[in-house]
């Protein structure tokens, strides 16, 4: 339980899962189980625990008795890349000496390590790309205890769930292990625990910037308290968390943006304790940091130098397909509008809309109650697809490649699944991640005029 401990400090709120595979992997259990499937979404921790996790049962236990190969299937594209960056780990020849033609002499050179007590583990990053390789490959991973007689376990490390993987030479089950999106409390607790880099990182700012009265600013930062930065941080998971679940980018931008919150206080123009005139401070720069939370060109700005012309600048380096233009127009204006409003902006005979005094008062809207302002909301595939069809005008059959686009837009961060990431169908939900600026940048591209569909703007 000693790495239990180790492993928890480091990687708050996942007890549970590491308990779990403690157990799994062991060294008093007498054999590895076949193999151990690991699913989750990204930034959910699961390859850098793995990893601590494995680390640490090498350094507690005999070297010469468990033995770990950690493979990057991105990196190891094809199957015999695969074998011989397995077979280079396990086997104590050089690396010229050890050549993996086929399976069968992976299989073969696994057999020759046959010895007593010894216990392999074979760790499988982004094992998502073994579906590209050939038939047999999967199949043969997920039996390699069988297949070789080792004492060994397979762990596969993906994004994906089982049912993904399933192929016409069908596979053994292996154990399945779920690691859940972190909750916003969770997130906090997480964000909270970088308290002293998100210090140091202002304090290093200033010394870089040469600021003028630096000593006593310095020594403002260091009276901050763990209560202000989380008050600080409810505020920021307030703009983010709805939009980006990632931990790493979120750690990075809530650093970067704590260095605007506390402009005001350390220039004096803002008391520590008024809470409501730092969120006025801090909410326009929190809303631009919102355009670029998956988007970083070159070095991370800082202060005044992050603006929207750099939104722009980025829109106008990106490179998208005419109609994937056209289906991140779709999803902004299905991420800030409600869905009440699409008959009114696409339908033409629309019937008779009343002007009642409510509707009237609705249309007075203060900067604050706007959508663009708020935040994106979430969406629909159909509704997305029928928003595209209703502002492109030309006409277009659903294709493969037009679905294709979508999977891009959202590997490119561009958009983000809410729910139902693992189907493309009727119940999955997404939410578009970039800002008004940088699609009315992508928008003028294609002759388009997106403001004239926002119902902030009509």
């Amino acid at each position: 339980m000693d790495v239990c401990k180790t492993i928890t400090e480091k990687f708050p709120c996942r007890k549970k899962i590491v308990k779990e595979l403690i157990n799994l992997i062991s060294y008093d259990e007498e054999m590895f189980p076949n193999a151990i499937h690991i699913h989750g979404h990204t930034g959910t921790g699961k390859t850098t625990i793995i990893k601590h996790l494995l680390k640490e049962s090498v350094r507690r236990n005999n070297e010469n008795v468990f033995n770990v190969a950690f493979v990057n299937c991105v990196e190891s594209y094809s199957s015999r890349i695969l074998f011989e960056n397995i077979a280079e780990t396990l086997c104590s020849e050089n690396a010229e000496e050890v050549k993996v033609e086929n399976l069968k002499d992976f299989v073969e050179r696994l057999r020759q390590l046959k010895t007593e007590d010894t216990r392999y583990i074979i760790a499988l990053d982004n094992a998502e790309r073994l579906r590209d390789m050939e038939a047999n490959v999967l199949p043969s991973i997920l039996r390699l205890q069988e297949l070789s007689g080792l004492n060994l376990c397979v762990i596969l490390i993906t994004q994906l769930p089982l049912e993904k993987f399933y192929c016409k030479t069908s596979i053994d089950e292996p154990i399945i292990v779920y690691f859940p999106q972190y909750t916003k409390s969770e997130t906090l607790k997480i964000l909270s625990a970088d308290f002293k880099n998100a210090q140091n990182l202002l304090i290093s700012q200033l010394q870089r910037n040469k600021t003028e009265n630096l000593e006593q600013k310095i020594d403002v930062i260091n009276t901050v308290s763990r209560d202000f930065f989380n008050n600080y941080l409810n505020l920021f998971l307030g703009v983010f968390y709805k939009a980006c679940r990632d931990l790493s980018e979120l750690k990075i931008t809530a650093r970067k943006c704590f260095t605007y919150y506390m402009t005001p206080i350390l220039e004096g123009n803002v008391d520590m304790s008024d809470v409501s005139r730092l969120w006025r401070c801090v909410a326009g720069q929190l809303r631009t940091a919102l355009m670029q939370v998956y988007i970083r060109n070159g070095q991370p700005k800082s202060g005044a130098e992050l603006n929207d012309k750099d939104s722009v600048k980025i829109a106008q380096s990106l490179e998208l397909p005419y109609y994937g233009k056209y289906l991140l127009i779709a999803a902004f204006i299905a991420s800030y509008n409600s869905s009440k409003e699409d008959k009114r902006l696409f339908v033409k005979n629309h019937g008779k809309r009343r002007k009642r005094m409510q509707a009237v008062n609705a249309k007075a809207k203060v900067a604050e109650k706007m959508s663009t302002y708020i935040g994106p909301k979430s969406f629909s595939v159909d509704r997305l697809l029928a928003i595209f069809y209703a502002i492109l005008e030309e006409k277009v059959g659903l294709t493969c490649n037009l679905l294709s686009q979508i999977s891009t837009l959202v590997n490119l961060k561009l958009l983000s699944f809410v729910s139902g990431e693992n189907s493309m169908d009727g119940t999955s939900r997404l939410q578009c991640t970039v800002g008004l600026e940088f699609i009315v940048c992508i928008s003028q591209v294609v002759g388009f005029n997106v403001r004239q569909y926002l119902c902030d703007f009509n």
